[in-house]
């Protein structure tokens, strides 16, 4: 992760140092070396993505990358365009990210809770089937709206496994469980999510620099107690990426430029959105690309 980037370009090693000495563990290692158990924990993952996120924002401006007009981040992406946006400190989003992914693991035991990505269905179908599927003990719920015919699931394991064969037995061109270790987004997250808010209740937050758009009511507030609410809220409710991109594009936004480790929202963006540019930082030629047009 960013080794090619972090070869070229200092910030990406300073932002790691920075996070290691809050986390007391060596994040860069754990990037570059693992092993996968370890990156696939939330409680590890979590501040892994924030700081690879800011780390690329920070090469970005230290390389005469412009200031966008809006920002937003895919689910814990949005603390991480929060950092950059000036919202929140690096070093508290690092260590609240490691909580927040500490209380969501301790809100559901291991094996219990799962994700899992239906592709080729429509939004409206995929919820039903979730409806339909769900009782009081296996819940099961759409939780990311990541691009028209890709949802992601959560909830109670085995509740996931049966509507992972329904969608198959409906036509999904593609339904497979996710390797990570809780179920986002759901309603199991909603113990985890009063736990977050009383540490977020510690942390200072300010108003943002630049409008970032929030996963949960698609909105931009600028007051830190609406955005700690959001925050909240959003560890239980889903992950509304295609209304972001879509309100992007309807502020007038042009070029979405992704700011991490990969091109994962890069192609998300295109399928949402094709008359936008999307561009990924997460490489050197990438970062050229962007800087010289």
């Amino acid at each position: 992760m960013l080794r090619e980037l972090a070869g070229e370009f200092p910030e990406v090693r300073a932002t790691f140092a920075a996070a290691t000495q809050v986390l007391n563990y060596d994040l860069w290692e754990l990037a570059q070396n693992g092993p996968e158990i370890e990156l696939n924990r939330t409680e590890r993952t979590q501040p892994l993505m924030l700081a690879a996120g800011v780390a690329v924002w920070r090469v970005w401006r230290a390389n005469g990358g412009g200031v966008p007009a809006v920002m937003a981040g895919h689910s814990l992406g949005e603390y991480t365009a929060l950092v950059c946006a000036g919202a929140l400190d690096f070093t508290d989003a690092v260590a609240l990210v490691a909580a927040r992914g500490r209380f969501m693991q301790e809100a559901v035991p291991e094996e219990v809770g799962a994700m899992a990505v239906i592709l080729g269905l429509a939004d409206e179908k995929i919820a039903d089937l979730c409806a339909e599927i769900s009782t009081t003990t296996a819940l099961v719920s759409a939780v990311n709206f990541n691009s028209p015919e890709q949802v992601v699931i959560a909830g109670h394991r085995v509740a996931v496994v049966r509507t992972l064969a329904a969608a198959k037995a409906q036509g999904a061109k593609r339904a497979m469980e996710l390797p990570v270790s809780v179920p986002s987004h759901c309603a199991l997250m909603r113990g985890a999510a009063l736990r977050l808010r009383d540490r977020l209740a510690q942390i200072p937050v300010q108003e943002p620099q630049i409008p970032v758009i929030n996963n949960v009511d698609v909105s931009a507030p600028r007051e830190p107690a609406a955005i700690r609410e959001a925050l909240v809220r959003q560890l239980y409710s889903p992950v509304r990426w295609i209304e972001c991109i879509r309100e992007m594009a309807q502020r007038g936004i042009t070029t979405l430029i992704e700011a991490g480790p990969g091109k994962v929202l890069t192609g998300l963006g295109k399928r949402i959105e094709k008359r936008l540019v999307s561009v990924a930082l997460g490489d050197p030629a990438g970062l050229r690309q962007l800087l010289d047009r």
